[in-house]
């Protein structure tokens, strides 16, 4: 039945009826599938719409070339002293010395250990200038080249408790190193290195002119008698070390004290060689 036989009572009825069903809008006269239209509609807001393309910019205009830069004149690279020069100079420099003071000055000056230019600064000595006994180690560690002393970190609180058990103290000794350079992460001086710093510790215990010397460690003990020493066996065991041509001093090899912190058991056999050190100074300095 078409809507054109519909009478007006059935006519509002038949709208009465779509009404109650949920149709209250008419839009044409041809069907229309809303599921799929809907399902259209979704799928085209899935889809990001086509960006538009950028537009090229135009290159830069050519610039006018860069100036080059200037010409620095370079500096004449100064080669690295030989050994046996090195050597040679601080030999020069250690016997032009006549007091400790102008010695440390010459170190300062010296420029021919590479460790200088590693480390902090200078580790000249401490404690007494002139005192009867003087203590010689191997080389500054990193509490004394920032500090500047010798023998200030952990193994130089245990030289003083050394001292301390035979009643000695710093006012009373006097202290060095053969390197007064650290070495890098404070390992062991190299012979080339030591060798170098020789003439220099050499003076500075002809200046010091002590009636005893203590000698720390092996690398302390090679430096001043040689390389083929072993501190294992020197140690306790006095001997004479020249200060000049014509006079020698009696002096005591014992372990490092770094040595000792590593190696505790053999902390008896140093208790032993402080005693022999005691009684040399209350002989009158004279080793026994």
């Amino acid at each position: 039945m078409s809507a054109e036989s519909l009478s007006c009572a059935e006519a509002v009825a038949a709208l009465r009826w779509w009404a109650e069903a949920g149709v209250d809008m008419a839009l044409d006269d041809a069907p229309h599938d809303r599921f799929a239209e809907t399902a259209d509609a979704a799928a085209r807001r899935a889809v990001p719409p086509e960006a538009p393309r950028e537009r090229r910019a135009a290159p830069p205009p050519p610039s006018a070339p860069a100036a080059p830069p200037p010409r620095v004149a370079a500096r004449p690279v100064v080669a690295p002293a030989s050994p046996d020069e090195a050597a040679r100079t601080a030999a020069e420099a250690a016997a032009a010395a006549s007091t400790l003071d102008e010695l440390k000055a010459a170190l300062a000056a010296f420029d021919g250990c590479a460790l200088k230019a590693t480390a902090t600064q200078l580790v000249f000595a401490d404690g007494a200038p002139g005192a009867p006994i003087m203590l010689v180690g191997e080389a500054p560690g990193g509490d004394e080249d920032r500090i500047g002393k010798p023998f200030v970190g952990k193994a130089g609180q245990l030289l003083d408790r050394m001292l301390a058990a035979i009643g000695l103290d710093r006012t009373g000794v006097y202290i060095a190193n053969c390197v007064p350079w650290r070495p890098p992460g404070n390992r062991t001086p190299t012979p080339q290195e030591t060798q170098v710093c020789l003439p220099f510790i050499r003076r500075q215990i002809e200046l010091a002119n002590p009636k005893i010397l203590v000698v720390l460690g092996a690398s302390a003990l090679q430096a001043l008698y040689g390389p083929n020493e072993r501190i294992t066996r020197a140690r306790g065991a006095w001997r004479a070390y020249a200060i000049d041509e014509s006079r020698e001093i009696p002096a005591l090899p014992m372990f490092h004290p770094a040595y000792l912190l590593r190696t505790p058991a053999q902390k008896r056999w140093t208790w032993a060689d402080l005693r022999k050190l005691r009684r040399a100074i209350e002989g009158g300095y004279r080793a026994s």
